[in-house]
């Protein structure tokens, strides 16, 4: 990512933080309508998990200017959805769902550059997630004790 897409990020972030309620419950009502069969992933009450994708959004944001060490803990997260049963094929699904969310709060100012850098941020993170998800797949003991 180049520095004016992760200020762009960023800044825009800011925005979506201050409703971050509303943006989870609608990123989950569009995850949903896009697969309904994924709402069965989801366990226990989804105002908590809503709360907890704000988090690691919040801190992948606030972290992109400094991606590096993040990277262990992406990976980690990668590890644990796929223990979950989440498939290769969803992170389309969550990305089309994250950036028509962000579409809607965001409106005239999810300029095309803001969307193109909120894309490369999704890409660049769900490529970690899945690759993490691979290694589980072919060593699952790495990752033993440290999912749940």
């Amino acid at each position: 990512m180049t520095d004016d897409q992760i200020q762009l990020v960023q800044h825009s972030f800011t925005f979506i933080e201050t409703q971050a309620e509303f943006v989870a419950a609608r990123f989950y009502e569009r995850l949903f309508a896009l697969d309904p069969a994924l709402k069965a992933l989801f366990r226990g009450d989804l105002a908590e998990q809503g709360r907890k994708l704000m988090s690691a959004l919040r801190l992948v944001v606030r972290g992109l200017d400094h991606l590096p060490p993040l990277l262990p803990a992406v990976r980690e997260l990668g590890a644990r959805h796929a223990s979950f049963g989440v498939q290769h094929t969803h992170y389309a699904l969550v990305g089309t769902a994250l950036l028509g969310t962000l579409n809607e709060v965001l409106g005239d100012a999810f300029t095309t550059e803001t969307r193109e850098a909120w894309l490369e941020a999704y890409e660049t993170l769900a490529t970690v997630m899945q690759d993490a998800a691979l290694d589980l797949a072919a060593a699952p003991h790495r990752y033993r004790g440290g999912l749940r």
